[in-house]
C-alpha cells in the first residue's frame, strides 16, 4: 500500500507503529534521530511522515516539520506528529490551537491506539495535495 517513515526516539513506540502499519499491508522504515530521520526519508521516500514532537530535545519534532515542508520532494508529504506532551506536568500541547502554527496534517497522542493510528493514516495518505498543511495554517483532521 504505502510507505511511511516514523521518526521516534522511543523504540518501543517504533515496533508497536511498525507492527500495526505492516499488519494493515504498509511499507515502514523507523530512525530514532532528527538526523537519521532525515536520512531515512530522503533515502525512502515516503508516501507519510510520522514524527514524535520530542526527540533529542524539546523542539526536534518541530524542526523536522519544518525541514520537510522546506524540502522541495517532501513538501506535500502528509505529516502525522506523535506526542505525550500533554503527560508531563506544566506541559500542553492544544492541537487545535498549535495546529495552527505547525505545518503537520494531524496530531496521535501516546500511547498510540490502533484505531486511532490507522484512521489517521488512512484519512492522511486520502488527502489531496492542495489539503497538505505546507505552511501551518491550514487544520486538516
Amino acid at each position: 500500500m504505502a510507505k511511511i517513515v516514523c521518526i521516534d526516539d522511543d523504540i518501543d513506540v517504533l515496533e508497536t507503529c511498525k507492527l500495526l502499519l505492516t499488519e494493515a499491508g504498509h511499507s515502514v522504515e523507523t530512525a530514532t534521530t532528527e538526523r537519521d530521520g532525515l536520512a531515512k526519508t530522503k533515502e525512502f521516500n515516503p508516501d507519510l511522515i510520522m514524527l514524535d514532537l520530542m526527540m533529542e530535545d524539546i523542539t526536534t519534532g518541530f524542526h523536522l516539520a519544518y525541514n520537510f515542508r522546506s524540502d522541495d520532494v517532501m513538501k506535500f508529504k502528509p505529516i502525522l506528529m506523535l506526542t505525550s506532551i500533554n503527560q508531563k506536568p506544566g506541559a500542553n500541547l492544544n492541537p487545535d490551537a498549535e495546529g495552527e502554527f505547525l505545518p503537520v496534517d494531524a496530531f496521535i497522542e501516546k500511547p498510540i491506539r490502533r484505531e486511532t493510528l490507522l484512521n489517521s493514516v488512512n484519512a492522511l495518505l486520502s488527502l489531496p495535495k492542495e489539503k497538505i498543511n505546507v505552511s501551518g495554517r491550514n487544520k486538516v483532521i
